[in-house]
């Protein structure tokens, strides 16, 4: 019998496979299934083929080579065996590359791969970069998250991104499409924005889209079509047979940062930032009568926490060694990454909150300003939808133009114009939140007409969209809804957009987490199994091999690390992971009640503030000196 005591029986049964004495899954039914095996895991390599943040790692059918995008741009097939490159290619990308994949039976010479512009490419090995850079599709608006292939179609791929379309391109019909706001291509048109997308690998018709709206839809895609192909229905609910919501999202906008499939095509994973990763099955509907938050989850809702800020680029929260603030407090440490934009950012919530207050204090009381000045005007809304071109990879940031799930792209502006008439009231200044959830966060700086204006276009919006969603969901009551099989706690995911989760062989669930560990567990019974430091800040990315016992991952470093079962023994450290565990779920709370914020935002916000503060002193001075006025007379 097999065991794990000897690691020379691994060495033999890869041997054996190479010269042809067994199937070359052999090795992963004998071994995957092994709590041992995951416990002896070891970082065997690191390939330093990239300078920029390794967003996504694909290998190719036979497991030789692993294709990996970047922040940088270039798209890199390595052999992680013997660290050689085989291939970079400087891609058309302009913005951080989010998605790549090898087209199935092309020889691994021809890739698809789409960015944080939403621009997809298609890129032939051996062709010129000036004709490659020809072959773009530039049909989505927002960003791209995730591109899927089609199993052992050479032609297809699908698409989707930030604009809440799913795309289906067909190479035969075209390779390029320039086209202004092209609609061709539209498979499903979720109306909120669409960040993964699975294909079931046995019934590849099966096609799950995970959404900003916390819910996960299964299309049947031999009942979908698009303009191009003459048979675009144009609605989200068509070709829908299944919807998954964990009940106590239901009311709340969590993006889906993965989807996966099991081998057998049984049961679905899914990850959500600002939660935890879960597991259904498709065939399952047990959850079709979902209930409404508690009257206290209500209020709740609607009355959300203040919120900190964080600055875009900072990393202080992420990484093996990063702490939750209550444990800093309570052992009277500064944070070693304390740096001017955290001190910005405190100072800012801080006038905030001391702005909010007096505004309270003083009730709706006029404030007298200089005659034919009007008040600053500041808005900006923030969500953790899309990722502005070039800024880290996933990271919540502001929301694009192109957004059809939030309010429209972020502004920042400071007028100052004259006006003939003095302002009403002084400016207001406060935070409002959505009663969705973490995703969408507006804050607002202003008491003009034109705000009032704006508002009231903002409510239609709103009342538009709660229209449709009520008529989608009176159209999708005969749909299955599953309930959760099987829920995955311990990791963090909430600072990146990316955030994979995948099954391993049939017996281990494996997750990325902003602490910079992989996190393994028992699929059956979502017991913790192993913890690997994997990445200074955030891993990403996780990829099985498709017949070796082998693991690649990236995150935030610049690099693609390779794991495989190299300890002699098991060295699984259930103390260190019950620490990091009770650390993360510490931090994933308090990153629930933190948004992003470029520090373009940052700085013109400082300055609005700082002009607003200027502005109320010299009111209260001519206030101060009208009453000595009336005082002396």
């Amino acid at each position: 019998m097999v065991t794990m005591s000897c690691s020379g029986n691994l060495v033999w049964d890869v041997n054996k496979r190479l010269i042809g004495y067994s199937l070359p899954n052999t090795i992963r039914t004998n071994y995957l299934g092994r709590r041992e095996f995951v416990q002896r895991l070891k970082l065997e390599a690191t390939l330093n083929v990239h300078d920029g943040c390794v967003n996504t790692i694909s290998w190719n059918d036979t497991g030789e080579y692993i294709l990996s995008g970047s922040d940088d741009t270039f798209l890199v097939i390595t052999n992680p065996y013997n660290k050689k490159v085989k291939k970079s290619i400087r891609s058309g990308h302009r913005a951080n590359i989010f998605s790549a994949k090898f087209m199935p039976h092309t020889n691994d010479q021809e890739i698809v791969s789409c960015s944080g512009d939403g621009i997809i490419f298609y890129t032939h090995t051996e062709k010129s970069p000036e004709h490659n850079r020809q072959c773009q599709f530039n049909c989505h608006y927002g960003t791209a998250y995730e591109i899927m292939t089609v199993p052992n179609d050479p032609y297809t791929f699908l698409s989707c991104g930030e604009d809440g379309t799913v795309r289906w391109f067909d190479l035969r019909m075209k390779t390029s499409c320039t086209k202004e706001d092209c609609k061709d291509d539209i498979l499903i048109n979720c109306r909120r924005a669409a960040t993964s997308i699975s294909i079931s690998p046995l019934v590849p018709y099966y096609l799950a889209v995970g959404c900003s709206d916390s819910s996960v839809r299964i299309y049947d895609r031999r009942m979908l079509g698009t303009r191009a192909t003459g048979n675009y229905m144009g609605r989200g609910t068509t070709g829908m047979c299944v919807r998954f919501v964990p009940a106590h999202l239901s009311n709340k906008s969590c993006r889906v940062t993965s989807l996966c499939y099991s081998e057998d095509g049984q049961e679905v994973l899914v990850s959500y930032s600002s939660d935890y990763i879960y597991l259904f099955d498709p065939k399952d509907d047990q959850a079709r009568e979902l209930k409404g938050p508690s009257e206290e989850r209500r209020e709740e809702l609607r009355q959300p926490p203040v919120k900190r800020l964080r600055l875009r680029g900072d990393w202080s929260d992420t990484g093996p060694r990063a702490r939750p603030e209550s444990e800093r407090e309570r052992d009277g440490e500064q944070s070693p990454n304390v740096s001017l934009m955290q001190r910005m950012s405190d100072m800012l919530s801080r006038w905030f909150e001391e702005a909010s207050e007096a505004q309270s204090s003083r009730g709706a009381r006029p404030q007298t300003r200089p005659r034919g000045q009007s008040p600053p005007v500041c808005s900006v809304s923030c969500s953790g939808a899309a990722e502005a071109a070039g800024s880290p990879p996933g990271e919540p940031a502001t929301a694009p133009a192109s957004s059809s799930s939030g309010p429209p792209a972020s502004s920042c502006t400071s007028s100052s114009t004259s006006s003939s008439r003095p302002s009403a009231a002084e400016p207001v200044l406060s935070l409002h939140y959505s009663s969705e959830g973490t995703t969408t966060s507006t804050i607002k700086l202003d008491f003009t007409d034109e705000w009032r204006s704006a508002a009231a276009r903002i409510q239609e919006l709103f009342r538009r969209r709660k229209e449709r969603r009520e008529m989608e969901e009176s159209e999708t009551q005969n749909i299955r809804r599953p309930s959760v099989k099987m829920v995955y706690k311990g990791h963090r995911n909430s600072r990146t957009m990316i955030k994979e989760s995948c099954f391993w062989g049939n017996n281990f669930v494996m997750s990325g987490s902003d602490c910079g560990h992989i996190f393994i567990w028992d699929r059956h019974t979502a017991e913790h199994l192993m913890l690997l430091e994997a990445d200074n800040h955030v891993v990403n990315c996780l990829q099985p091999h498709p017949y070796d016992p082998i693991l690649a991952s990236s995150g935030i470093d610049y690099d693609i690390k390779i794991w495989s079962p190299l300890e002699q023994s098991p060295s699984f450290n259930r103390v260190l992971a019950d620490e990091v565990i009770t650390r993360n779920e510490l931090m994933l709370e308090e990153t629930r009640n933190t948004i992003t914020v470029p520090a373009s935002f940052m700085l013109r916000m400082l300055a609005s503030l700082n002009h607003i503060r200027s502005d109320r002193l010299e009111g209260d001075r001519s206030e101060g000196s009208g009453q000595e006025n009336e005082d002396e007379q």
